[in-house]
């Protein structure tokens, strides 16, 4: 045992640990009830109770086998990919219907987002070796199981507008609107993908190292990612939405509007909770004393790409 570890815990910081210990303990109370009790309205209420098993049971698995006994979130972002693909894929098998054009479009567009965003973020967190933000939750198996709660909510509601289309018959022909939606799933999906590989391609070059990047589309952007992610999943609701031609006439009807709590919660998660918040809260605490990126915050679009901030005028 080293003297480092052998050396007793300053008085001072004992309070602070149980404070802290409490804290997780609440936030993990929290996190697991308000997950289940989404996950349990999904179910119950629209109907999807198999799909809530699939996600629910992976995440629980890969948390047991290895989450909770290596303290590890090293299969996080690969294990929520794997949740999606196979929710995906259980909405298409389990039920033998003849798939529309809608439909089919909508799985594969599913499948193409998570391959790609599942393989960047594992490769990323292989790269970094490790992910910070569960450096705070990781010391209490509550808070931390929380996380892996919270990520089959996430995968239940934002397939919302697969599994809703895909659990039903569809036999509405597509229409303009529908064209429309696919279109700017496209353009928010090549979006995402351009916006992910032109920071990572900025933070491998070492000259880049502790500055944050303005270049390609994070010069007319400040989260040009999220705007992607949003983009997509607003299209999928809207192709949902489509297939009722959007009325409300009937009960299977209203279900499919539940579609738009796909990009609800995508918008609550990345404006309000890790996304966007998190990012320029450390941003702020790196560079927040340097005109240019003030400058940069000031004067960016924070989501849809828009005119560049002016270059700030030398003295």
């Amino acid at each position: 045992m080293s003297a480092q570890a052998a050396a007793p815990a300053h008085p001072s910081s004992t309070p602070s640990k149980k404070v802290n210990a409490a804290k997780l303990y609440v936030r993990g109370s929290v996190s697991n009830g308000m997950g289940l009790a989404i996950l349990y309205c999904l179910s119950h209420y629209l109907g999807l109770q198999r799909y809530v098993l699939i996600a629910g049971g992976i995440q629980l698995f890969v948390f047991i086998i290895h989450g909770l006994p290596y303290r590890s979130e090293k299969f996080y972002d690969l294990s929520g990919s794997f949740t999606h693909l196979s929710v995906v894929t259980a909405s298409l098998i389990f039920d033998e219907r003849k798939r529309s054009p809608r439909q089919i479009f909508a799985a594969i567009s599913a499948v193409v987002w998570m391959s790609r965003l599942g393989t960047f973020l594992y490769a990323r967190i292989l790269r970094d070796g490790r992910d910070a933000r569960f450096d705070g939750i990781k010391p209490v198996c509550l808070s931390f199981m929380g996380a892996w709660t919270i990520q089959a909510v996430w995968v239940s509601l934002i397939e919302l507008p697969v599994v809703l289309l895909n659990d039903r018959d569809d036999n509405l022909g597509l229409g303009l609107t529908d064209l429309v939606a696919m279109g700017l799933w496209i353009v928010g999906f090549l979006l995402e993908a351009a916006a992910d590989s032109q920071k990572m391609a900025f933070r491998d070059k070492p000259e880049n190292k502790g500055r944050w990047i303005r270049s390609g589309l994070w010069r007319y952007s400040r989260h040009p990612n999220y705007f992607g992610e949003m983009l997509m999943w607003s299209s999928l609701a809207f192709l949902a939405s489509s297939s009722t031609g959007f009325t409300i006439s009937t009960k299977e009807a209203a279900v499919m509007h539940f579609a738009w709590l796909s990009p609800l919660f995508t918008a609550f998660l990345l404006l309000l909770v890790t996304g966007v918040p998190a990012v320029e809260k450390a941003g702020f605490k790196k560079w927040g004393s340097e005109p240019e990126y003030m400058n940069y915050m000031k004067n960016t679009s924070c989501l849809l790409p828009w005119f560049p901030a002016p270059e700030m005028k030398e003295d």
